[in-house]
């Protein structure tokens, strides 16, 4: 097949490109190339979506796929749909959990579509909306013929949140190790290799429909266990702190400094819970916590354990809460 990938060069869409490439196909990546180069195999076409004629370049080029990963902009979406929308026989868009209103329970209801708007405040909130914007516009466009897909918590080597690198990260390093007491958390990941596999598998499938794209929930404290069993060495104590304690010493939740990754306040406790059946059905594979782990590790070592993060504890701040709970 010829693929057209509306990115390629972080991540996600570098990890669709990478697996394309592997599983024989001629995948064009249309980016702007600032953020590095694409998978050996693959071919690069300068793109800027935020200028006037972005895809004059591809004028005429007809795709068995297109894959677009467009994170904030309904217009990105809509400019890519008319340009190549008409000829595609499968589109993928990736979408996100974030397009639910209510994270506190199993309720499927949908944020209000927003357009974009460059002069609002980014929220989690105004960035699920736009991704609503972003589903509509493809169902409107391609109907029929859309695979749009919900991702969770992706997971994996090349992750440049430092989310869920932390955990590896720091249970390699012994000790004793801060964790949420939160018995009723979950954790739901996916890894982005599993991610991109399932992309490439249902374009060459002719998989259509919406699905929520992530693993299988598990509670939190097992994750974390799962994990520490791959990448800790004997002797790791895991130290439960009641979260009025996290909460009182500025601990944040989810991401960011000062944070305990994956931790996630109760308003959002379901966000972790998303029935991934239908997915699964459709050809999604997990592969297990602990190779996630692993290799997560291998990828933080490169990038250096010592290294300041943009998400979890340092050194410092974890011991402030230890001496806090002893």
């Amino acid at each position: 097949m010829k693929i057209l990938v509306l990115g390629g060069t972080v991540f996600l869409s570098k990890a669709i490109t990478a697996e394309a490439v592997r599983r024989g196909h001629d995948v064009v990546c249309g980016a702007r190339g600032a953020s590095g180069g694409v998978p050996e195999g693959a071919k690069l076409i300068p793109i800027d979506r935020n200028k006037p004629g972005a895809f004059d370049q591809l004028a005429g080029e007809q795709f068995d796929s297109v894959i677009d990963v467009a994170k904030y902009s309904v217009n990105w979406v809509r400019d890519a749909l008319e340009a190549f929308g008409p000829t595609t026989p499968h589109w993928t868009f990736v979408s996100s959990i974030s397009v639910y209103a209510d994270h506190s329970t199993l309720n499927n209801e949908l944020l209000p579509p927003l357009e974009d708007d460059p002069q609002a405040e980014f929220t989690s909130e105004r960035y699920g909306s736009v991704k609503v914007a972003s589903e509509n516009a493809v169902r409107e466009a391609v109907a029929g013929r859309e695979f749009i897909v919900r991702a969770g918590l992706i997971t994996g080597p090349g992750d440049p949140t430092d989310r869920f690198g932390y955990w590896p990260a720091r249970l390699s390093q012994g000790g004793r190790v801060v964790v949420p007491d939160s018995p009723e958390l979950g954790l739901q990941h996916i890894d982005v290799r599993d991610l991109a596999q399932w992309i490439v598998f249902a374009a060459e499938e002719r998989v259509t429909g919406t699905y929520d794209a992530t693993g299988p929930a598990m509670p939190f404290q097992l994750g974390i266990g799962e994990i520490a069993g791959a990448t800790a060495p004997a002797g790791t104590q895991l130290v439960p702190v009641p979260e009025s304690v996290l909460e009182s010493l500025n601990v944040n939740p989810w991401s960011g400094p000062r944070s305990i990754p994956l931790w996630l306040p109760r308003d959002w406790s379901k966000m972790t819970g998303r029935d991934v059946s239908q997915a699964l059905a459709n050809g999604l594979k997990i592969r297990p916590l602990a190779e996630t782990a692993l290799d997560s590790l291998e990828y933080e070592r490169g990038l250096g354990l010592d290294r300041s993060r943009k998400a979890g504890l340092t050194q410092q701040e974890e011991l402030e809460i230890l001496t806090a709970v002893s």
